[in-house]
């Protein structure tokens, strides 16, 4: 008798631990919804690059560290790292709002594409703070999208979209990016 009264203790027992994983992994698992029509905090800026060619010391922002020749004609394997002006307006000569640290790689060999990995690096009175981008800039597409992947200070663990439209290119010494960001995690 007690043995029976142990077994059904046990399915008992058992079948609680297995209702109770059930329904901890249901809330473990549940995402939230984001309306890509409201996004919490809303930016528009314009990344300016200007790659050293030599000559250019005092106003490159950016230096190709690795360009092996002949891989093609679209730049592929080149790697530039840079730390560019982030402007709230078309003009290189405003004040920056933000910098851009960090790099991009040409990566496709049939044509122009580059994958982006940077901070922007708030220090005003407006915003302190990083955000974190990274994605691939398909550049002959109209409008590209990065991932905004975390952040620090008034942009802490923020989540979203940077969505890239080219404003002006002048070949391989200048180029300068809108930037509309989204944040839908704040």
């Amino acid at each position: 008798m007690a043995s029976l009264v142990e077994k059904q203790l046990f399915k008992a027992l058992f079948s609680s631990f297995l209702l109770v994983l059930l329904f901890s992994d249901t809330v473990l698992s549940f995402r939230k919804t984001f309306d890509k029509n409201k996004p919490c905090k809303h930016f528009s800026f314009y990344f300016h690059d200007i790659l050293y060619d030599g000559d250019n010391v005092a106003n490159a922002t950016s230096a190709a560290i690795v360009s092996p020749p002949g891989l093609g004609n679209f730049k592929f394997g080149k790697f530039v790292i840079f730390d560019d002006p982030i402007t709230m307006d078309k003009n290189y000569l405003s004040h920056p709002v933000a910098r851009a640290q960090g790099f991009y790689f040409y990566d496709m060999k049939m044509d122009f594409n580059a994958w982006f990995c940077y901070t922007l690096v708030f220090n005003s009175t407006e915003h302190k703070g990083t955000l974190n981008i990274m994605g691939a800039d398909l550049m002959m597409e109209p409008t590209r999208d990065l991932s905004v992947v975390g952040g620090t200070g008034d942009f802490f663990m923020a989540r979203g979209i940077a969505t890239f439209v080219t404003d002006i290119f002048q070949g391989a010494k200048y180029f300068r990016v809108k930037m509309d960001i989204k944040l839908y995690e704040c």
